[in-house]
């Protein structure tokens, strides 16, 4: 938490001395100096100490937080003083005034110091861990390991399975962290489960229930709701299309931490019963709660791991596919005893040891601390996971606190996580890397930590989302209201927040709810809220730096806020971008249209040099002034109408890593848009194009730089044959053609292409013949088709490259299906059982449908879609029903 908070007044003072430079005088730009100097000396101790300080030294944190949080507030008040009245002094008094108080702070800042020499001198070890760094290279990531299980996983499987036509309820009931959920999760995934059941849905309930986001969670795993749907539809309206969506499904339904039988009583009436063998799964921690809806008896109670089963979970934690050294044994034996069997706690211990030194005397020192905590299983688990966190280095400690951030169950984007923490402040600047990497390195290192569980991963194999585990969440709840790093405000929250040591907010009230809530302090710097509405006078938090808020409508009057560094919102006009360039430190700019409206960009944006992100939903972009400077911070920006790729504007843009582009209304000469000049990018890692308009000498006149490694292509109905300008990149790793981007009945590729493709997805393609071998994509892993329905059949030679382990097809031809299975028992044949299909053959479920007399023309054509999903040229008599019905639409 000091650490962090010396972080961010790093970034403050040095930002204050680059950017801000023209604000300053002489002597105020000497006093900052200075300053910066003992912020460098007292943070480099810290980072430097390799074993806990002393009771003295810890003793300080408070002291440091609180110097750090005032000398950014005295330094932020006083140039949003200078910035607002656009003049380089408000006076003598002022000036004399900012330069007293922060020579006030440097004298705290020059005690802490002595105080910490003090502490060096009488440095003494204690009865604690030593602090474990993280150059060990990781050993295991991504979901935990699941064992003990394989007996609970059969049993389940086979009553989700078995003959009983009746819809029936399984409840599976055991305290936190014993696995319920990874057990839920790995029956959800079964190849078995996915085939038997042919709608699954999944929603995790938690304590803070709300009958809403369990309906729109439940239909977001069946269909596709439009935006206007989520807002506009009542909750009965939401439960009538989820039965309808269900009606004659046989279904399979996941409610995970469940804490209500409310919330049972309140759900029970969507789930039809056609007597079809659909199922119902929950999990709870609560019998009662599982006694209410289980009618499948007996309850399915998770069990404590044996010693076995403890001990092979953390040695794969630990060593992964290792063995554990013979001088570790007895006393890593001591420890999973001291887990007393649950998996969370054995898996959270192994993850702090898997990144520490593996000698006797640093296991022995784990032994002692567990040994001194151990007394009920719940507060045993609370504080082996204390434990985990205390010894995180200093560079990681705040940043999973952050996490605590968001609400329970929350699944997060690591997109949205990474944008955060670089907002806020918390990392340090890594020579050659960009702090996006340095975030991102963090984060995996906190998997490997098993600190968080990684719940889906992007078509890079990279981290998309994640979630934490909620006793890992109250945890970051607990620590960061002892250190004052967050504030919550949620339902159990009734007071008052004035004091100025609040400087995050995270708030989930409800609107009803906020009746209880008292005017709040003015230091606030972050305001994140998961809710509809803006609780508070946004204006109160004068030095705010983060504002989030998906579901808000911004307000216009938000760029008075002259520090925001982060603004994500809604928007639905161009009002608010006119005046955007007045936010001189903004990092991040994502806006949200409800409208579908496009956004204008002033002149001003080539001026705004700490931009990193910028994000709107279609953006028009001016061509830079003369006046205009090199913005060596943008990473992405996204949605640009019409782009010029004019070698002026992409000399302003040098490190940008990902843009998105869209062509509408555009000229047939595209030699107007230089796209030639695409190639200068040299960092770009990502490209989004859509086409509007039919292209078909788009590639013919795009040059793409050659570190592209993800090209995702939308519309234009291409030429296959100019596929091999992308083929033809050295580095691409995903492609993704969608909706017509290329068209033609046969595509080729060329030997040599694709040499580093890992991902392909082919969706909405119209392709009958795809001739490839095992040379065309020679590393190729994930191969994903969607509504192709007139490709009749996968090369034979894509299941002979060694690298393959997935094909996926979704509404896809039963020919398609065949030979997708035909590849797989070939590979099975020759050995290889890591190949896995997955097939969904789903006809599109029950629709609201408009009436005739809103929409005749929508009905007729629902119709026909059904149809066609249902290959009416293999039935005659459903084929004639569709001519019949096409005669009577035209």
């Amino acid at each position: 938490m000091a650490y962090a908070a010396l972080l961010s007044l790093t970034q403050i003072l040095e930002q204050t001395l680059h950017h801000d430079y023209q604000y300053l005088i002489l002597d105020e730009k000497q006093q900052i100096t200075s300053l910066l100097q003992k912020v460098y000396s007292l943070q480099e101790f810290l980072e430097k100490s390799s074993r806990p300080i002393c009771e003295a030294i810890k003793g300080l944190e408070s002291k440091i937080i609180n110097a750090a949080y005032e000398a950014e507030e005295i330094i932020e008040s006083h140039l949003a003083d200078r910035v607002i009245s656009e003049s380089e002094s408000n006076g003598n008094g002022i000036y004399e005034t900012f330069c007293q108080t922060l020579e006030d702070v440097e004298k705290e800042f020059d005690s802490i110091d002595k105080a910490v020499e003090i502490g060096i001198k009488d440095l003494h070890p204690l009865a604690s861990l030593p602090a474990s760094g993280s150059s060990k290279p990781p050993v295991s990531s991504g979901m935990s390991t699941m064992v003990g299980l394989d007996d609970d996983l059969m049993e389940i499987k086979d009553r989700l399975t078995r003959e009983s036509l009746n819809l029936e309820t399984l409840s599976i009931v055991g305290m936190g962290g014993i696995g319920k959920t990874t057990l839920a999760t790995k029956l959800y995934h079964d190849e078995f489960i996915v085939y038997h059941f042919y709608v699954r849905a999944w929603v995790t309930v938690s304590q803070d229930y709300n009958l809403r986001e369990i309906l729109l969670g439940l239909l977001d795993s069946i269909k596709k709701l439009t935006e206007e749907m989520r807002r506009r539809y009542s909750n009965e309206k939401l439960a009538e299309v989820l039965y309808k969506n269900l009606k004659g499904m046989k279904y399979l339904i996941v409610l995970d931490d469940v804490w209500d039988t409310k919330v049972w009583d309140d759900v029970k009436r969507t789930f039809p019963n056609d007597k079809n063998g659909s199922r119902i799964m929950l999990t709870t921690r609560i019998e009662n709660v599982a006694d209410c809806a289980n009618s499948c008896p007996p309850l399915h109670r998770m069990h404590f791991l044996n010693d076995d089963e403890s001990w092979n979970l953390f040695c794969d934690k630990v060593f992964g596919k290792d063995h554990c050294p013979r001088e570790l044994e007895e006393i890593g034996k001591k420890i999973v005893q001291n887990c007393r069997g649950l998996p969370l706690t054995v898996v959270v211990i192994g993850g702090l040891l898997s990144k520490a030194s593996r000698t006797q005397d640093y296991w022995t020192n784990v032994v002692e601390n567990l040994s001194s905590v151990i007394t009920s299983n719940d507060e045993q688990c609370s504080k082996i996971l204390s434990l985990s966190y205390d010894h995180l280095p200093y560079h990681l400690k705040d940043c999973f606190l952050y996490m605590g951030i968001f609400p329970e169950d929350y699944n997060i984007r690591v997109s949205k996580l990474v944008k955060l923490w670089v907002a806020e402040g918390l990392l340090k600047p890594v020579r050659s890397k960009c702090l996006e990497d340095v975030a991102k390195e963090h984060l995996v290192d906190l998997v490997d930590r098993s600190l968080v569980l990684v719940y889906e991963h992007s078509s890079n194999g990279k981290i998309k989302t994640f979630k934490i585990h909620d006793l890992l969440r109250d945890l970051c709840l607990r620590e960061a209201e002892r250190k004052n790093f967050f504030h919550v405000i949620d339902r159990s929250f009734h007071g008052i927040l004035q004091d100025n040591s609040v400087h995050r907010l995270s708030f989930r009230r409800k609107k009803n709810d906020f009746r209880y809530v008292k005017p709040i302090s003015l230091a606030v710097r972050s305001f994140i809220s998961f809710e509809r509405f803006l609780p508070f006078d946004f204006e109160i938090f004068w030095l705010l730096r983060i504002f989030h808020a998906d579901n808000v409508e911004v307000p216009n009057r938000i760029i008075e806020l002259v520090n925001l560094r982060y603004l994500i919102g809604k928007c639905d006009s161009n009002r608010l971008l006119y005046s955007i360039h007045k936010l001189r430190h903004l990092e991040t700019l994502i806006l949200h249209s409800s409208v579908g409206s496009s956004f204008d960009l002033p002149p001003e944006i080539w001026k705004m040099t700490t931009l990193r992100h910028v994000q709107l939903e279609i953006v028009n972009l001016p061509n830079p002034t003369c006046s205009a400077i090199v913005l060596q911070n943008l990473r992405t920006l996204s949605n640009v109408r019409n782009f010029k790729c004019t070698e002026d504007v992409l000399e302003r843009i040098p490190n940008l890593r990902k843009l998105g582009i869209c062509y509408e209304n555009a000229p047939t000469d595209w030699g107007y848009y230089c796209l030639n000049n695409l190639v200068r990018l040299q960092k770009l890692e990502s490209l989004k194009c859509l086409l509007h308009v039919s292209s078909p000498s788009f590639l013919q006149k795009l040059i793409f730089p050659p570190s592209l490694k993800k090209v995702t292509m939308t519309s234009g109905f291409l030429p296959w044959k100019d596929m091999t300008t992308i083929g033809s990149l050295p580095n691409l790793e995903v492609l993704k053609l969608k909706s017509g981007a290329f068209v033609g009945p046969e595509w080729e590729p060329n030997e040599g292409e694709f040499v580093q493709l890992k991902y392909l997805l082919m969706q909405n393609i119209y392709l009958k013949d795809w001739r490839a071998d095992n040379i065309h994509f020679p590393r190729i892993q994930r191969l994903i088709i969607k509504s192709c329905h007139c490709l009749t059949e996968i090369p034979s030679g894509i299941g002979e490259i060694p690298t393959l382990e997935f094909i996926e097809l979704h509404n896809c031809s039963s020919s398609l299906e065949t030979s997708a299975k035909q590849i797989q028992e070939e590979q099975l044949s020759f050995g290889n059982e890591g190949l896995q299909i997955r097939i969904l053959r789903r006809i599109e479920p029950l629709r609201v449908l408009p009436s005739l007399d809103e929409d005749p023309d929508g009905v007729e054509h629902l119709i026909l879609a059904s149809l066609d999903a249902r290959e009416p040229n293999r039935d005659s008599r459903l084929k004639s029903f569709r001519a019949r019905l096409i005669k009577i639409i035209n």
